[in-house]
């Protein structure tokens, strides 16, 4: 199966609870889709280079995914749907990072 990394931003105003609830909610779509999350990573509260939909800040999580391209496709369908998410980037690549970033 392709891996990929994927980090999101999530708005200012929630709370840290609240992102790691996302991450998992958005973890489970992916194993739904027949792959697995290897690594999860809340890299915190940061700021933002320019205002992105009106936040100055934002929390930041990065996700090592190993799954196929139909449940990523799927992810970042609701990831584009879901309020608290200001923006994600998915990436492929040949290998995974296993060390912290």
């Amino acid at each position: 199966m392709p891996q990929y990394e994927h980090v999101l931003l999530a708005r200012q105003d929630i709370s840290t609870h609240q992102v790691e609830t996302l991450t998992k909610e958005f973890s489970q779509v992916i194993e739904e889709g027949g792959g697995k999350v290897a690594k999860n990573e809340y890299w915190g509260l940061k700021s933002l280079a320019h205002k992105m939909k009106k936040n100055r800040k934002a929390h930041y999580s990065l996700l090592n995914i190993d799954a196929p391209p139909a449940a990523v496709a799927e992810m970042e369908r609701r990831m584009g749907l879901s309020t608290d998410i200001i923006r994600f980037l998915t990436i492929k690549v040949d290998e995974l990072e296993t060390e912290p970033s």
